[in-house]
């Protein structure tokens, strides 16, 4: 078993994101996984990802407040408890556009293993 404490969680910093806080809850500095990792993201009010691709397959889930992903040019806004999944390579873009801050549980997973 692995715990990781909310308040112990390491924070990391995140490419093409701004206004964004992130912790790692499981897999990489706050202990080994073999298959995902797991973040918790914090949007502040304006907090952006800028368009890119999923580096590997995703699972976005709300715990509380609101953003905006895009992706293929079409917005959709996820609420709390509301998830996206992502295929490899699928270009999406999330933005906080509310006035309050949006808690977001990532899952992604790790590259396969070239056999």
């Amino acid at each position: 078993m692995n715990l990781t404490r909310a308040s112990k969680a390491p924070g990391y910093a995140v490419p093409l994101h701004d206004g964004v806080q992130a912790v790692r809850l499981q897999g990489h500095e706050a202990g080994p996984t073999r298959r995902f990792w797991v973040g918790l993201s914090t949007y502040h009010p304006g907090g952006i990802a800028q368009a890119a691709p999923a580096k590997e397959e995703t699972v976005y889930f709300v715990i509380d407040g609101e953003l905006v992903v895009t992706t293929d040019g079409t917005e959709t806004a996820l609420g709390r408890y509301d998830s996206v999944h992502f295929a490899r390579g699928e270009v999406r873009s999330i933005e906080n556009r509310s006035g309050r801050e949006a808690l977001l549980l990532v899952v992604i997973a790790h590259p396969e293993e070239k056999s």
